[in-house]
């Protein structure tokens, strides 16, 4: 008997379960929004994630009890699930700027992220994520250069703390967060300057931005292929303005009128298959961030999103 080998668009054979290519995982707070507080339902809900065998990564937040933080990190050790820090919470929710021109703000917002860094350190974090903040276009060169010196000082601090990875994550500029970062061209600007001086940064993309910034897969990714070291993958809703879903609120996969589900999770991994990003010596990490509807159940939501991606894992192989 003779079994039909598949290759992938760069001649590798294909294989038949996508955890040899990324460990999947969950952003932990999006799933559970009430835990941004730092302190709310943190522990039964990062317990819930742990015991999942589907998830090898759990990103997580700021938790204000360092008891807790220390049972979460035990916990994960105990699961053996990687846990990945998200500070972009945090600086929304206490209106913090790495681009301001105010120097205060900006010192704050530095300070911010440091103790940020602190936290990720003590659960064992390989990683800590943020965003860009607002910006006025007839400032925004000022901006950029303010974001490179912010963002050289957070990769500098976290290179003393076991060269923990620093991946600004690209966000709309126009629609929601308003982020200075961005257009994806910009992006790739501002990577290869850091780049230049901290191998230990790199370039968030997530699926549930690429609408509201209006581009493609392939736009958001060939671009900055080299600099991409971690992806989410979700939805937004930008068919109705009035609509309460409307922006970034990252609805379940599928929602009516929203932009994402199968088919465009699909090219979207496909043309992460075709850029190479999963040619790494170490498999990078693709996470769901997705958020309950009101009134939805987190592990309905939850479920969707892994069936989500196992049909278009399926989709890939079939192409």
């Amino acid at each position: 008997m003779f079994f039909l080998m598949q290759f992938d668009a760069r001649g590798k054979p294909m294989k038949a379960i996508f955890q040899e290519y990324f460990r999947p995982g969950i952003v932990h707070f999006m799933a559970f929004p009430e835990t941004m507080d730092g302190k709310t339902n943190i522990e039964h809900t990062i317990k819930k994630i742990a015991c999942d065998e589907y998830f090898e990564v759990m990103e997580i937040t700021w938790i204000d009890d360092p008891d807790t933080r220390g049972l979460v990190k035990n916990l994960c050790g105990s699961a053996k699930i990687n846990v990945v820090f998200g500070a972009q919470p945090v600086l929304l929710r206490n209106k913090l700027n790495l681009n301001d021109e105010n120097p205060d703000v900006r010192k704050k917002s530095i300070e911010t992220m440091k103790k940020c860094i602190d936290q990720a350190y003590d659960v064992a974090a390989e990683g800590i994520s943020f965003l860009s903040g607002n910006y006025e276009e007839q400032h925004k060169q000022r901006a950029f250069d303010l974001l490179i010196e912010s963002t050289e000082e957070i990769c500098r601090y976290a290179k003393e703390k076991n060269s923990m990875m620093v991946e600004l994550e690209i966000f709309d500029y126009d629609i929601d967060k308003k982020s200075l970062i961005g257009p994806t061209n910009l992006a790739r600007d501002f990577a290869k300057k850091i780049r230049g001086k901290f191998d230990n940064f790199g370039l968030l993309v997530d699926l549930s931005h690429i609408p509201l910034v209006k581009e493609s897969s392939a736009q958001a990714i060939v671009p900055v292929k080299d600099f991409i070291t971690h992806i989410h993958i979700g939805n937004c809703f930008i068919s109705d303005r009035n609509s309460p879903l409307y922006g970034d609120q990252h609805p379940p996969f599928g929602t009516p009128g929203s932009e994402n589900d199968v088919e465009q999770l699909a090219e979207f991994l496909q043309v992460l298959l075709d850029t190479g990003f999963f040619d790494k010596k170490q498999r990078p990490i693709v996470s769901f961030e997705v958020k309950p509807l009101k009134d939805q159940d987190p592990d309905i939501v939850i479920a969707n999103s892994k069936r989500t991606l196992n049909q278009a894992w399926l989709l890939v192989n079939e192409e």
